[in-house]
């Protein structure tokens, strides 16, 4: 295109009018919205968490499922559960809404809750009670018991998928961010929100465990199924009165159509003078701070070259944007690319957190879980609450206590930065394993060294340690979620541009689907590699017999490896404009990421 025309081109851009469409009054109700909204949440969280939270138990008492397979399938369901909420919020920002996509993954939930307590209830929906030590004796589920298991299953991903990545939003929905009593009303959301997580955990770790557990799988599992039906019906009571923001369409489409455009232009030579030859329109009512243009990439910047063929809208935007891309646009999409790297790490750091969840739960199993000298034992998944509750402690000692005197050192308003508070959260990933390791050294040294106190639902042996030691791995395992985990959902929500914050929100469930998947293929791997090794199959049905200790540190040293993959792709990035964030948007994504990671009330210092 001659210089000539593409100078008449821009002046007339100039000359036009910018075109603003009057805003829609919305009439929010706030406060009274809140009592429905909260009931949804906290019965919701009831029910999911305790039905999700003892599955792994459930898979091998009941399905008489090998440790293995047990394990494999719950990364593989874990893993999809945090895969959906990426597809849920687009369903949502492009073409249902929120309120929408709430109701019928809540009613999802609901169904995967009731197909997998008829599992437990009907005796013809599980395979025969198996009283043998040796698991290879026990009736292994049938194809069909196991395909309706697996439609209980299959509920609960779309439920997850509909609900993550809308529950919060939805909530902040019914305030106006605009006014005082609008952002107080978020603030005091926020603060029932961790609050009901906080509950439904203890209330799911600890009694509806051991009903499940102690008394009767049946009744355990009713319980948080009839929980997640009160959530449905708190949240449909309260439709009449709730703001109902209608869909504008998914950012996932517009990244989309930079690389379209990228593409098509993929033969036109850049300008030398990007930032004024190139078709820079700016909407008037954009909600995304303005971004410096940056020389990353710059292969998507052919997408804002402007040729005779593309043809411009009276209000200066581009009549296909599958042809021609706005440089702010292209910026925003350099963004997440630059972000991906450093989401990558967060994958191999989020493998050693899963085995908390998988086997820390079959080394509790094999280990003394009386309570003092009663004859009173903790059932195996409630020593996950450790983990939970070094997290909880953790946030105020580090808010209050070292975040002042660091920052005094570092002028940093934080402290540390956020990729720096990751870097920490990985390092502490890799100790978890190291004492992880440690720790099932010494209690498969016990099970030898003095008299088995029974045995336990895979046939093995159980070990005189008692299981208090698993607290030393769970206590790390909190630390390194409080720094990496916390630190990703704050670094994703501000490093994408605001009209992304859906998908930001997603990042971090995306990063735990696919640890989910990685530590389901490693097990997977290393039980087939090591089945025939002269030093045994490391992750053998019986605890005592296999070397999981051996797994622990091979996970360790892969985490090595993935911080110096994290150093180097951290030295490589560059933040976004950051003063140019508002204290608002700051407080927004401190709270974000408390919510999306559970946290409770107290406030981060970014």
């Amino acid at each position: 295109m001659e210089k000539g025309s593409h100078n008449q081109k821009n002046s007339k851009l100039e000359e036009m009018e910018v075109v603003k469409d009057e805003p829609e009054k919305v009439n929010y109700k706030g406060i009274k919205a809140m009592p429905y909204i909260i009931g949804n949440e906290t019965f919701e969280k009831l029910g999911t968490i305790g039905t999700s939270s003892n599955l792994t138990v459930y898979l091998t008492t009941v399905f008489n499922m090998k440790n293995v397979s047990a394990a494999t399938l719950m990364n593989v369901f874990t893993g999809t559960t945090n895969l959906t909420p990426l597809v849920g919020a687009f369903l949502s920002d492009a073409y249902f809404g929120r309120y929408k996509t709430l109701g019928f993954a809540s009613i999802s939930s609901f169904m995967g809750m009731l197909v997998i307590m008829f599992t437990a209830a009907i005796s013809k929906l599980h395979p025969h009670h198996c009283e043998s030590k040796d698991r290879m004796l026990c009736d292994s589920p049938t194809p069909w018991q196991l395909a309706f298991l697996l439609t209980g299953f299959g509920f609960l991903i779309i439920g997850a998928g509909g609900i993550r990545p809308c529950n919060l939003a939805f909530g902040a929905d019914q305030f106006n961010p605009k006014t005082e009593s609008g952002k107080r009303g978020i603030n005091s959301f926020f603060n029932w929100y961790y609050f009901t997580f906080t509950f439904a955990m203890m209330v799911s770790l600890t009694f509806i465990v051991y009903v499940q557990s102690d008394i009767n799988w049946a009744l355990g599992l009713a319980i948080p199924t009839f929980l997640m039906f009160l959530s449905c019906v708190f949240f449909f009571i309260g439709t009449r009165i709730y703001v109902i923001v209608k869909p504008e369409g998914s950012p996932l489409t517009r990244i989309a159509q930079v690389i379209v455009a990228a593409t098509k232009k993929r033969h036109l030579t850049l300008p030398e003078n990007p930032e004024f030859a190139l078709f820079n329109f700016i909407p008037a009512n954009t909600i995304n701070s303005r971004l410096p243009l940056t020389g990353q990439f710059r292969f998507l910047d052919k997408a804002a070259i402007l040729t005779d063929d593309d043809k411009i809208n009276p209000d200066g935007s581009a009549e296909n944007p599958w042809r021609l891309s706005r440089m702010q646009q292209i910026e925003e999409v350099k963004c997440v690319m630059r972000i991906l790297p450093i989401w990558a790490s967060g994958i191999m750091y989020y493998v050693a957190l899963v085995q908390m969840h998988t086997y820390a739960v079959f080394q509790a199993l094999q280990s003394d879980r009386h309570f003092g000298n009663t004859k009173f034992e903790v059932p195996a998944a409630t020593y996950i609450v450790f983990q939970f509750l070094s997290l909880t402690l953790w946030i105020p000692i580090y808010d209050r206590l070292l975040v002042p005197a660091i920052r005094k050192r570092t002028k940093i308003e934080g402290g540390i930065t956020l990729l720096q508070r990751m870097g920490i959260g990985i390092v502490l990933s890799i100790l978890t394993m190291l004492v992880s390791g440690l720790v099932e050294e010494r209690r498969r040294s016990f099970t030898y060294a003095k008299p088995s106190l029974g045995t336990s639902p895979s046939g093995g042996g159980i070990s005189s340690m008692s299981a208090l030691w698993l607290i030393l791995q769970l206590t790390l395992a909190g630390l390194a979620e409080a720094f990496n985990s916390i630190g990703q959902v704050e670094f994703y929500y501000k490093q994408f541009p605001e009209n992304m914050r859906s998908i930001a929100g997603s990042m971090f469930f995306l990063t735990i689907s696919m640890a989910n998947y990685l530590s389901g293929f490693m097990v997977s791997v290393v039980h087939r590699t090591t089945n025939n090794a002269s030093s045994g199959n490391w992750l053998a049905e019986d605890l005592n017999d296999g070397k999981l200790d051996y797994f622990y540190y091979m996970i360790a040293g892969l985490g090595v490896l993935n911080f110096g993959y994290f150093l180097v792709v951290a030295r490589w990035y560059k933040y976004k404009d950051a003063a140019k964030s508002s204290d608002d948007d700051e407080n927004d994504a401190i709270e974000m990421a408390k919510a999306i990671t559970k946290q409770p009330t107290e406030k981060q210092q970014v």
